[in-house]
């Protein structure tokens, strides 16, 4: 199994509340901040940079999210953001402190935050971006690796399973099996494994069990979602293993038809260890051919030489 990436997340609040603001937002709403980066690795490091005393509504909701609050009183001179210029120390300190960080996430629209993502970059980090479209620095977007804009992640927040004939009780875990395959999909990955995406299910909800849901193991779990249609299922004829091959929700299977896909990709892997199993040799007596020139020749008759004359 590959080991997952490691992620550091930074966010310049007060420039997230300035295009939260002027988009009408009621609210920065962090949880999809976080469900998104999640998709991507563990989250080791989440840092919130802002004068508090501003922004008394929002540090509960930040606390419950086990971000570190990092307080920067605002000061009422001319010159650099202190905020800005803390937060960027911190970043370049977890860059050559903390080697098995992979990613650093940026949120913020500022610019001036282009000369630390460049710097990030030549230290070989992987950089993303996060902000308001409306706010958001043209500049910042093009230096990161990736950026993500705040209004997508509204766009598609949504209910994934949204089926009558699914019971109550399995809805919840369906719905987030089938938001991690989406995401896994978005990252790109070729080969969706049920142990990866199990991995990524259990960095959105440590608390996730299949046996919460009536589950002995996870394969059941797979399984039970494919006889509903909401993924795709095959069985690896070398490892034996599931892997998803789609998500397609709202189209209910047949549940004997999932059932007899699922079993036909055990029989193949039956068939295939069988084929490659190789077959017992037979011994065979060997013949007076088979045997050295030499043993033969000493059981030969012994010839008498010619007459010489």
């Amino acid at each position: 199994m590959e080991r997952e990436n490691n992620l550091a997340l930074f966010i310049d609040y007060e420039n997230i509340a300035l295009g939260i603001k002027e988009s009408g937002y009621k609210r920065f709403d962090v949880q999809l901040v976080l469900a998104r980066l999640l998709e991507k690795g563990k989250l080791i490091v989440k840092r919130a940079y802002a004068d508090w005393e501003r922004y008394k509504d929002i540090k509960l909701i930040l606390h419950d999210a086990a971000i570190e609050l990092i307080e920067i009183p605002q000061r009422r001179q001319v010159g650099k953001n202190s905020a800005d210029i803390r937060l960027c120390v911190d970043a370049m300190d977890l860059c050559y402190s903390k080697v098995h960080i992979d990613y650093f996430a940026v949120a913020s629209g500022d610019s001036d935050f282009s000369p630390l993502v460049s710097k990030l970059k030549e230290n070989d980090k992987r950089v993303i971006g996060l902000g308001v479209k409306h706010t958001v620095s043209s500049l910042l977007v093009e230096n990161c690796d990736e950026f993500i804009y705040y209004e997508d992640l509204i766009r598609e927040e949504h209910k994934v399973v949204e089926r009558p004939d699914i019971p109550n009780n399995k809805v919840l875990c369906f719905e987030l099996l089938v938001d991690a395959t989406l995401a896994l999909m978005r990252e790109g990955r070729e080969v969706l494994w049920g142990s990866m995406v199990k991995q990524a299910m259990k960095r959105k909800r440590p608390d996730f069990a299949e046996s919460f849901f009536g589950y002995t193991t996870f394969s059941q779990v797979l399984e039970d979602a494919a006889r509903f249609g909401l993924i795709g299922l095959r069985t690896d004829p070398k490892s034996g293993t599931y892997v998803i091959t789609g998500v397609g929700v709202g189209r209910p299977r047949d549940a004997a038809a999932a059932s007899a896909e699922v079993e036909a990709g055990r029989n193949a892997v039956s068939l295939l260890s069988a084929a490659e199993t190789p077959a017992p040799r037979r011994r065979r007596r060997r013949s007076t051919a088979d045997k050295p020139a030499k043993a033969a020749a000493a059981e030969a008759p012994e010839k008498a030489p010619d007459a010489q004359e």
